[in-house]
Formats: structure tokens, C-alpha cells, sequence
């Protein structure tokens, strides 16, 4: 190994994790053939397949940009769950996209790693509590 190389971590198979849980819990029940849905339709689709998670507190900030876009929120405390629309105070991980790469990322039209690694997806806040995603919301 180069030395050049010694001792530097590489972030992409952690970025591949944090991208793909997003991806693979983004919006539950849609399919490939939902392009064109919006992404409150995403959120909706998300509230039936809650996983409760105990001892898990996290607040989720999603700031879409665009003509269907908009700010949602996701409270989870401790088994229980609070969604809305607006924003949310003090938010543990905030997710930033246009109103269509987020569906596209939901839709598995759009990878979410890729998206993430080309700036399409923003993630800001607690890495580990982004990852949580993926098990809060299967």
C-alpha cells in the first residue's frame, strides 16, 4: 500500500450503508412505476410500516426543494412515532433533495448512494441516527 494510503479510512462503504438505508426505507409499498407521485404520497406510504424501536430517540427533518416540495417531519420516542408537515425543532438528521430525487430515491428510480454522492441528497446532523432509518421504516 502506497504510502500515501496508510492509515486514511475510506467513507464510501460507510456513505454506501447511511445512502442505501435511506434508500431502502424512503418510502415503503411504492414501486418503480410511482414516478409521479408526490412526495407527501411518499410519507404517507411510510406510516404503515413503522418498526417500533425501543430506546431509540430521533427526530427526522426532510427540506425538499421544488414545486411539490416542502418540509416534513418524523419524531420516533422510544417505540412511538410522530409525523407531520412543517418543521420540526432541534432535528437529529435533516435530509435535503428536490421534491423529485426524493421519489425517485423512494422509487428506486434514483440510487440512493448515488444520490448522495453526487449531492442530490444532502444528509446533515448524526450519521448513526440517519442509519436508523432504514430499521425504524423497513
Amino acid at each position: 500500500m502506497p504510502n500515501s494510503l496508510r492509515g486514511k479510512r475510506c467513507l464510501f462503504p460507510q456513505i454506501s450503508v447511511l445512502a442505501m438505508a435511506i434508500c431502502l426505507s424512503a418510502a415503503p409499498g411504492t414501486s418503480a412505476g410511482q414516478m409521479d407521485s408526490t412526495p407527501q404520497q411518499v410519507f404517507d406510504s411510510m406510516r404503515g410500516s413503522f418498526q417500533p424501536a425501543k430506546g431509540v430517540h430521533a427526530r427526522y427533518q426532510w427540506e425538499l426543494s421544488g414545486p411539490q416540495g416542502g418540509q416534513w417531519w418524523i419524531d420516533v420516542n422510544d417505540g412511538t412515532y410522530k409525523m407531520g408537515k412543517g418543521k420540526i425543532p432541534n432535528p437529529s438528521v435533516t435530509f435535503v433533495a428536490t421534491d423529485k430525487d426524493w421519489v425517485a430515491v423512494s422509487n428506486h428510480q434514483l440510487g440512493g448512494t448515488w444520490a448522495y454522492l453526487s449531492g442530490r441528497l444532502k444528509i446533515r446532523g448524526d450519521q448513526g441516527v440517519a442509519r436508523k432509518l432504514g430499521e425504524i421504516f423497513p
